[in-house]
């Protein structure tokens, strides 16, 4: 499966990231992969090691993960 997901800041978790499969991938319990995690706010963008969905943050909005302490 390859598609490409366009995320909202709202679809990013308080590490500036996502797992896949996600919901928003669409993706079936039956044909998911092992669960991973992709920081989208690094570079704007991540790809699924697994299953090669792309996701993308929206254009114009801008995330970050928060300062290490």
């Amino acid at each position: 499966m390859t598609s490409s997901i366009v995320v909202q800041e709202s679809d990013l978790n308080g590490h500036g990231g996502l797992f896949c499969p996600s919901p928003l991938a669409q993706m079936s319990i039956w044909n998911a992969h092992p669960k991973v995690f992709l920081d989208v706010a690094k570079l704007g963008h991540a790809k699924c090691p697994y299953c090669s969905t792309q996701y993308t943050l929206k254009q114009d909005v801008h995330a970050s993960a928060p300062a290490q302490a």
